[in-house]
């Protein structure tokens, strides 16, 4: 399975919806959209899920659905990203089987490990740097924190993609290409701008 370069994250916000948050990133090219929901009833959670997914299908892009592998099954969407504290990788491959994506977060080589050894698709290194998107944030990494625990996976023979998140800017691109990273993971840059599909243009040209 293919696994995008620019993983692009919705988020809750109160002028625009998740579906359309994920149209705009799709109009600029997005082939990769993470369904970020916080505190929603089941219900709305579940008609928020399928009004998203109703979006991906028209640009062709994977849809993920953060935090929930319950949902990602009941609408069949293509997968499920993990947090640290959510539900596990290793039980949501039990309950989804082989043909879902699943991702996981990781904030150390530990976690990574973890991760790979529990058969995950790809796995979301972060936070490069504050982010105020997440609450509960993991320590920053920074560069060297990155070097560091890519140069660890890269003497443990590992494969498995790694997606660079949390605070990631325009100018940080080239330097996150340069270390080998897979890809990166971004939400409020895109979701926040003032053209949310120019943004995600000069995004996809910056990973090309």
């Amino acid at each position: 399975m293919k696994i995008s370069t620019l993983h692009y994250i919705t988020q809750d916000l109160t002028h625009v919806s998740h579906w359309e948050q994920a149209r705009l990133a799709c109009e600029g090219g997005a082939d990769w959209v993470q369904l970020r929901v916080k505190n929603r009833a089941y219900s709305d959670w579940k008609e928020t899920a399928l009004r998203t997914q109703e979006v991906c299908k028209k640009f062709g892009a994977t849809f993920i659905i953060n935090d929930n592998a319950q949902i990602a099954l009941e609408i069949e969407a293509d997968g499920v990203h993990l947090g640290k504290t959510d539900f596990s990788p290793i039980e949501a491959r039990e309950m989804l089987g082989g043909k879902f994506i699943i991702g996981g977060t990781s904030n150390t080589f530990e976690d990574v490990l973890f991760l790979h050894e529990a058969k995950v698709n790809y796995i979301g290194l972060g936070p490069f740097r504050f982010t105020k998107t997440k609450k509960n944030l993991s320590p920053i990494l920074g560069l060297e924190g990155y070097q560091s625990i890519l140069q660890q996976y890269k003497m443990a023979n590992l494969s498995l993609p790694i997606i660079a998140i949390g605070g990631i800017t325009l100018d940080d691109v080239a330097i996150l290409k340069a270390n080998n990273l897979h890809g990166i993971a971004i939400s409020s840059l895109i979701n926040l701008a003032e053209n949310p599909v120019a943004v995600t243009k000069v995004l996809r040209k910056l990973l090309s």
